[in-house]
């Protein structure tokens, strides 16, 4: 069972996806038979987020290629998945100039959308991420704001993937 404890998985929950009304929406429904059922009920209740709640969120997330700081466990999570960035080439020389290319991405894009970009980072190359992050400032403001709540979302499960699932 998960959630037996109402506390422990609201903290849980809170590290996955800082949002109080999914948080609360998630942990009414608790306790879980398994993984399963939580990533589920946890996947419904974040389809969609609103423009309100993805603000919300987005306070929990650091730039992408940026260390994140703090030290409560939403913190740890980002460290571990920003760490995770495959090497997009075998020399240091190309990765600082991706790095420099995203920071320039990054840049570009909180002055078209006035937020950080939010894309989930783990199992994606500092590559793959450029990529994205340029293609996705061509979208409109719309169809953006329903992507970045999608990548909150994805980013949510794997959290609590991470947090429930067998240790391999």
């Amino acid at each position: 069972m998960i959630g037996e404890t109402e506390a422990a998985l609201r903290g849980d929950l809170e590290a996955a996806l800082g949002v109080a009304r999914w948080v609360d929406e998630v942990a009414a429904s608790a306790p879980f038979a398994d993984l399963d059922e939580l990533l589920g009920v946890a996947a419904s209740a974040a389809t969609p987020l609103s423009e309100s709640e993805i603000d919300e969120a987005m306070a929990h997330h650091p730039r992408i290629g940026e260390r994140p700081t703090g030290d409560g466990a939403a913190a740890a999570f980002s460290r571990t998945e920003q760490a995770s960035l495959g090497a997009a080439s075998s020399s240091a020389t190309d990765d600082e100039v991706l790095a420099a290319a995203i920071a320039e991405g990054n840049r570009r894009y909180e002055d078209r959308f006035g937020r950080i970009f939010l894309i989930r980072a783990a199992g994606r190359s500092k590559r793959e991420i450029l990529e994205e992050l340029e293609r996705r400032l061509d979208l409109d403001e719309r169809s953006e704001l329903a992507l970045v709540g999608t990548e909150l979302r994805d980013i949510a499960l794997i959290r609590l993937e991470k947090t429930y699932g067998d240790p391999q």
